[in-house]
């Protein structure tokens, strides 16, 4: 079940500072993969358990879900992985957040809400001036991964990634994923559920170029 939260709503745009990588990471020198709109961190967690190759940050703009995420990490002493929340615009947007830029390898933007009305468009994560801002900062060679149920929202963020002349798509369907940051090709719980559901997911990579 989807649990929409309005990202422009004001008291969603406070945000948390991450801390320097030494602090949060046992390597901080590993590359880094962002996953915006993190939820729970079940993905994240999975993806952390199987591959020390990598460290995961997870974004999630409710706070509650977030701090439930970091008891789990103290308690099972994680060190590849760490969650901070607020809308993930402001964000990236912030100074402090470009001493990531140098070590992050990827981003995801897995099912993201989809906010079917019009008029709530303007609250999808992916838009222009988003994709304008993450263009600037990924370093080339860079990948974005989308994935969606909705065809929609597929095409909406297709239509957004691609206006951006700094984003080509891959061939995802020979994608080498051993290097990457799921070689495993874990699924998120939104995954399972419309695979069990057999409901048709739509994926794409980008590299930043």
């Amino acid at each position: 079940m989807r649990q929409h939260v309005n990202p422009l709503s004001k008291i969603f745009q406070k945000i948390e500072k991450i801390p320097p990588l030494k602090e949060i990471f046992k390597d901080p020198q590993l590359p880094i993969h962002i996953d915006i709109g993190s939820a729970g961190g079940d993905f994240l967690f999975d993806l952390a358990i199987e591959n020390n190759n990598w460290n995961y940050l997870g974004i999630e703009i409710r706070e509650k879900l977030v701090n439930n995420a970091k008891s789990r990490i103290n308690n099972q002493n994680f060190r590849n992985l760490y969650f901070s929340f607020g809308n993930v615009h402001n964000i990236f947007n912030d100074s402090d957040f470009k001493f990531i830029i140098k070590n992050l390898g990827s981003v995801s933007i897995y099912f993201p809400d989809p906010w079917f009305k019009k008029k709530h468009h303007k609250r999808r994560v992916v838009q222009s001036e988003f994709i304008n801002l993450l263009s600037n900062f990924l370093p080339k060679g860079a990948l974005l991964f989308i994935k969606t149920d909705v065809d929609n929202l597929f095409d909406y963020m297709d239509f957004t990634i691609l206006n951006n002349s700094n984003f080509r798509k891959l061939d995802d369907k020979n994608f080498d994923y051993s290097n990457s940051f799921n070689p495993k090709k874990i699924k998120t719980n939104r995954e399972k559920y419309v695979i069990i559901n057999q409901i048709k997911i739509l994926e794409r990579i980008y590299i930043k170029i």
